[in-house]
């Protein structure tokens, strides 16, 4: 190659690096407002886990911000609320015959209870809430109800210790045992079905605005209907009906905080195993039945 075509060849080569560089920068590119494929949507909401963690541990613990008690509120609210339940439920309709300690199965109830609640109320307003930063950045959706469901789960942990400490201090005293440990496994199941709960919800809720007037009167029928006061076995003796509604989630998940806390035995394995079903199989159906709207959300007036 002679001296005087260098200067070219090196221009051509220039060129074509520079060419391909765009190239390959454009294909990098991907339309906006358009759905990403699962893969890649959960990959980027996986790089957004710390904004995700940050958020929810920021806006946690804050709903009574502004009055005298603040966050004893948390704690006392509950507890004012099992207080009503006893005196009317257990004192003048004595629905506690047949529950053994029915004090503590009426605080687990009434205190741990209202955490399924929110995340069916409270995950219909998410995409409402967080629509002005939908339209002003890009991020996958789904942020917003997993930041949302986290923030709950933290502000359910100062209502659960209460629990403990007071099952614990009022008779008839439930002592601390091993057993104690597997609230932690059910908490992590709770949290899983509560976050798919809310993808369904938020879904829902962002194509029919009105079910944020409904989903309340909802979730009170699943309240009365979970055995948060009540035991089925007594107004209920037909097996058949009885095994269909321990498929309840909710009354399931109380049952099973009960056997830890209360009654210092181990949940049976089929309420694992069912357990495990509603949790996992509701995150995964409520993911996907939300990532495929993913474009809808934050698009209405």
């Amino acid at each position: 190659m002679s001296e005087g075509s260098f200067p070219a060849w090196l221009e051509r080569v220039g060129a074509w690096s520079s060419q391909t560089v765009t190239e390959r920068q454009l294909a990098a590119l991907s339309p906006v407002g358009t759905r990403p494929s699962l893969p890649v949507y959960l990959a980027r909401l996986w790089q957004r886990r710390h904004f995700i963690w940050a958020d929810a541990r920021a806006r946690a613990l804050g709903s009574q911000r502004g009055t005298m008690l603040g966050n004893v509120w948390l704690i006392a609210k509950p507890m004012l609320d099992a207080l009503v339940f006893f005196v009317i439920f257990g004192v003048l309709l004595q629905t506690s015959r047949g529950i053994e300690n029915f004090i503590g199965y009426l605080i687990i109830g009434v205190t741990l209870f209202p955490a399924l609640q929110r995340a069916v109320t409270g995950g219909a307003q998410v995409i409402h809430n967080g629509r002005r930063m939908i339209r002003g950045f890009t991020f996958p959706r789904a942020v917003l109800p997993v930041a949302y469901t986290l923030r709950s789960a933290i502000d359910t942990l100062p209502s659960l210790i209460a629990v403990l400490i007071l099952v614990a201090v009022m008779p008839p005293h439930a002592w601390p045992t091993w057993r104690w440990l597997l609230i932690i496994p059910i908490f992590t199941l709770q949290f899983l079905f509560s976050l798919g709960l809310t993808f369904v919800v938020a879904r829902i809720t962002t194509l029919l605005p009105d079910m944020r007037n409904i989903w309340p009167f909802l979730t009170q029928f699943w309240f009365y209907g979970s055995g948060v006061f009540f035991s089925y076995e007594r107004f209920i003796d037909h097996p058949v009906v009885l095994a269909f509604m321990d498929w309840n989630p909710g009354y399931l998940i109380l049952t099973m905080y009960r056997d830890c806390i209360l009654y210092a035995t181990v949940p049976d394995s089929r309420s694992w195993t069912i357990l495990l079903m509603w949790s996992l199989g509701m995150l995964v159906t409520g993911f996907v039945f939300f990532w495929v709207k993913e474009e809808s959300y934050g698009t209405e007036h």
